[in-house]
């Protein structure tokens, strides 16, 4: 837009302004307005705690845990169980050492007689005792048939 030949709007297309009508261009002033802080005074404040020993007995209400063991239930599935009366019931588990034994067929031994004919050499020493008789003068010895030596009859 230029100052020698203005145009304005109006309609469908922008037109000119009449030669006729002259262009006067108008400034206003507009106030800044803004605030600061200033200090007024200063209030000074100071606490102060007072304290009074009061005594009273209330009742106060406490939950206390109370344990009872008991041995497990027959068919017990080892869960937690809540019992009617509103009571938790915990399985308490420990650990059992089982050791199991069972005989076994490792082998089997067979015993049989066999007899079996062996030459040993055997050496001992034996005594044998004989009896030599000797006569003098007319005797005469007849033979009963006794072998002195071996103490038997022969």
């Amino acid at each position: 837009m230029s100052l020698e030949r203005p145009s304005f709007e109006g309609g469908d297309e922008p037109r000119e302004w009449p030669p006729e009508e002259a262009v006067v261009i108008r400034h206003e002033e507009e106030p800044t307005l803004w605030k600061r802080t200033k200090i007024a005074g200063i209030l000074r404040g100071r606490r102060r705690v007072e304290s009074e020993r009061v005594r009273a007995d209330l009742p106060v209400a406490l939950d206390r845990l109370v344990e009872e063991r008991v041995p497990p239930f027959e068919d017990d599935d080892g869960k937690v169980v809540t019992l009617e009366d509103g009571t938790i019931s915990i399985p308490v588990y420990r650990e059992e050492l089982v050791v199991t034994k069972r005989t076994v067929l490792a082998e089997r031994i067979v015993i049989r007689k066999e007899s079996v004919t062996e030459t040993r050499r055997v050496e001992a020493e034996l005594r044998r005792e004989r009896v030599e008789l000797s006569t003098e003068g007319d005797v005469e010895v007849i033979g009963d048939g006794v072998d002195a030596a071996a103490g038997r009859r022969g």
